[in-house]
């Protein structure tokens, strides 16, 4: 069986009683202004966070990859329509709802 979650007047009258032991225990709360912010001179803290600007990393050119790539697709692609030629094949032709409207036949 899965745990019922406590409903939020159970999380209401919860957080009061944690607020109130805190305060038997001699705690205090420190009343804020509004729109006053956390920030230190308006500014985040002075810790260093994973974001640093650096240099960014240099590119690996591939042109030169990229256009032996399309040349040897283009070369295979030219070889099989050699060799492929031969019948005409059919075509369906079908409209916005995906019913077949005609059919055509193609020559390769």
């Amino acid at each position: 069986m899965f745990k019922k979650s406590p409903s939020k007047a159970e999380l209401r009258d919860q957080l009061n009683a944690e607020v109130s032991r805190f305060l038997e225990k001699g705690g205090e709360i420190k009343q804020v202004e509004m729109g006053e912010s956390g920030l230190v001179d308006g500014r985040y803290t002075h810790h260093k966070s994973n974001f640093e600007r650096t240099k960014p990393q240099e590119r690996t050119p591939v042109h030169g990859l990229l256009a032996t790539i399309d040349a040897r697709r283009k070369s295979k692609t030219a070889t099989a329509a050699k060799t492929k030629r031969g019948k005409p094949r059919k075509k369906i032709i079908y409209d916005d709802f995906g019913e077949p409207v005609r059919t055509v036949w193609i020559d390769e």
